[in-house]
């Protein structure tokens, strides 16, 4: 991969990363705020608490996603971006421009994804 196609994906990440942290930032203040409203009824407080799990949820995600942009940005910097760590072939462009925090080419992903399926199924009988 060249430098300019290195660069396009590391804006790509940082915008991601701007993005999620500024939702979470605005996903805490709302929760900041509804925390001091008093619900008296139990319908709209058991609404409000499933908001809010739904939130705390929604930021776990991102806390988890923000883990990955930071880690392919470090793979940019050390210059591991776009090879596949379990064949060492490079990731397809399509690929990195869909899920820009891959590790994984198609393949391996695939291969990964049936290992996956499989211990599933051996698992339930």
């Amino acid at each position: 991969m060249g430098p300019r196609q290195l660069a396009y994906f590391k804006k790509k990440l940082l915008d991601w990363r701007s993005t999620l942290l500024e939702e979470g930032d605005a996903t805490l203040a709302e929760l900041r705020h509804d925390s001091h409203h008093e619900v008296g009824d139990e319908a709209d407080r058991a609404n409000r608490e499933a908001a809010q799990t739904l939130e705390l949820r929604t930021r776990d995600r991102y806390r988890k996603l923000l883990a990955k942009i930071d880690a392919a940005l470090a793979r940019i910097d050390d210059g591991n971006y776009g090879w596949c760590d379990d064949t060492g072939e490079p990731i397809g462009l399509e690929r990195l421009e869909v899920r820009p925090v891959t590790t994984l080419c198609v393949e391996a992903q695939e291969r990964r994804e049936l290992r996956e399926r499989t211990v599933m199924g051996h698992n339930r009988e």
